[in-house]
Parts: C-alpha cells; sequence; structure tokens
C-alpha cells in the first residue's frame, strides 16, 4: 500500500470510494434513511486538501481509501456541510481533528484505515499536538477504538433529515 498527500486532481477518484463506504459500509448499522441522511453530513472537506493533512491509499493501481487530520476547528462534514470552522487549533491546548477516513468496503480489514491513522498521529505529533480528537460513525469505531481512541461523547446529528448516531473519541498523542 502506498499513501500519499490527495490533490484536488484526485478528488473525482474519491467520490466513489466515499460514496461506497458511506452505502455499503453502515448498512449493518444503519437504515436506508439514516445512510441517506449521512451523504449530508459527511464527505471530504477540500480545505484538508488544501491544507496537504488528506491523503490517499493506494494498492494495484487501485484507490483503497483516504483520509487525514486537521488543525482547524471542524471536527467533521464536508464541503456541502454547514457549521465548518476553519479557526486553526492551539496545539497546546486543543487536540487536531482526525477527518473523512473512508475505505472502500473492497479493502476494509486490511490496513488501510490503521494507517492513515498512524500517518496523521505522526504528522499531528510533529507539529506539536499531544491529543487527537474525531467524531466517529457506527462502522467505523471499531477501527478508532482499536487504536486507542475512547469514546467521550454519543450524539446524533439530523441534518439530512434522519437522526444519525455519532461518537465523539479522543485519543492521548504519544511521543
Amino acid at each position: 500500500m502506498l499513501i500519499r498527500a490527495a490533490t484536488r486532481a484526485d478528488l473525482p477518484s474519491l467520490a466513489p470510494v466515499i460514496t461506497a463506504a458511506i452505502e455499503e459500509s453502515q448498512r449493518a448499522y444503519l437504515d436506508p434513511a439514516q445512510i441517506a441522511s449521512s451523504r449530508a453530513i459527511m464527505g471530504v472537506d477540500t480545505q484538508l486538501v488544501d491544507d496537504g493533512t488528506y491523503f490517499v491509499v493506494e494498492t494495484d493501481g487501485a484507490v483503497a481509501g483516504c483520509g487525514g487530520w486537521s488543525r482547524r476547528a471542524t471536527l467533521y462534514g464536508g464541503d456541502h456541510s454547514t457549521g465548518r470552522d476553519a479557526a486553526l487549533l492551539d496545539p497546546a491546548t486543543e487536540p487536531a481533528r482526525i477527518r473523512a477516513m473512508y475505505t472502500h468496503p473492497a479493502y476494509t480489514r486490511r490496513g488501510v484505515g490503521r494507517l492513515v491513522l498512524a500517518h496523521c498521529e505522526r504528522a499531528a505529533h510533529a507539529e506539536g499536538f499531544r491529543t487527537l480528537e474525531l467524531m466517529a460513525t457506527l462502522s467505523g469505531q471499531p477501527l478508532y477504538a482499536a487504536a486507542g481512541f475512547v469514546a467521550v461523547e454519543h450524539l446524533t446529528d439530523a441534518t439530512g433529515g434522519a437522526p444519525v448516531p455519532l461518537i465523539k473519541m479522543r485519543k492521548r498523542i504519544e511521543p
């Protein structure tokens, strides 16, 4: 597997990966209305691409997944989401954000998510962050828990119509 920084030219090839991850990986956790609602709250935030903190994982010439981290205040949501906040975080007092993690269903349980998480953790630590925070879906929560993230809040987001359960999770970064 190869991990590299995403560019805006990658966005068209990421769209089907994101769609498949939202629609297929959540079937065991959400009903069809909640999956449809998920599309309103999920997606790539191109600010991450522009910041150089969003990554593409490729294997066998195909995009297996993507994800990134952010030094900005927005915790989750894509370009189309409301309430985004581009304010820079203070690494001494605020957690970096893990954002927009998607693995194509054909590549789940092959280390794609762990590779992205490890890459993001190292990059955030190099910029002085000591804590990571993310908003997990029910389908993503097992990966994050296995990587050392702990649930700090359970909530729902009904922006897309049906309430989608989410879990805010946090992890202390070890040197």
